[in-house]
């Protein structure tokens, strides 16, 4: 299992509940969590088959921002 850490613009809990829906239907992701306490907003994703760039790519189409760190 990989994981990846990306710097985010997911600011409060209703941010996470924009994006939860569309990281839960990325297939190959185990979890995922943002640690909105950090000032980089940081999501950690625990993915077996799901590249960087699917990832980055399904959090900016939930209408985010995510930079691999």
């Amino acid at each position: 299992m990989n994981t990846f850490k990306f710097k985010t613009n997911i600011k409060c809990g209703g941010c996470v509940a924009t994006v939860t829906p569309h990281l839960n239907q990325l297939a190959g992701i185990e979890s995922w969590a943002v640690d909105t306490s950090n000032p980089d907003k940081v999501l950690s994703v625990q993915a077996e088959t799901a590249t960087p760039e699917e990832i980055r790519k399904t959090v900016e189409k939930s209408g985010f921002k995510a930079e691999a760190i």
